[in-house]
């Protein structure tokens, strides 16, 4: 593991509830993927099963904030202004992976978009749309 993905991995241990989640660092820098471990307790949906759109929710918005903090510009705190989700398909009882890319990066304002899958990226299970004061 880089010093870039030990010092995010540290970031996110700092977060309770990103530690309660297990959520993991993974990719490079520029491409970096946060990895959400599947638990049976993340369950929302037991007849599926499918996880919960919060846990899901929580994990887009950890991994835009990861990603403005990982563009190295500032080192504090993103906080969201607005964050939009939106459902695609259920995400299964499997491991989900997420991916931000940043679409501007003003002065105080960020914007964000995040794509969460499981199998393949390219069938994506939710999307997220943020911005985060910076």
């Amino acid at each position: 593991m880089s010093n870039t993905s030990r010092r995010m991995q540290s970031l996110l241990e700092a977060i309770p509830y990103a530690r309660f989640l297990g959520v993991r660092v993974g990719g490079t820098k520029g491409h970096r993927e946060l990895l959400l471990p599947f638990r049976q307790e993340l369950v929302g949906n037991p007849v599926l099963p499918a996880i919960h759109g919060g846990v899901l929710g929580a994990f887009l918005e950890l991994t835009a904030v990861l990603c403005l903090l990982d563009s190295g510009v500032r080192e504090r705190l993103p906080k969201p202004i607005n964050f939009s989700i939106d459902y695609l398909r259920s995400a299964g009882p499997r491991d989900t992976f997420a991916r931000a890319e940043i679409f501007k990066l003003g002065q105080r304002i960020a914007n964000v978009h995040v794509v969460a899958w499981q199998t393949d990226p390219s069938k994506p299970v939710a999307t997220g749309n943020g911005k985060f004061l910076w």
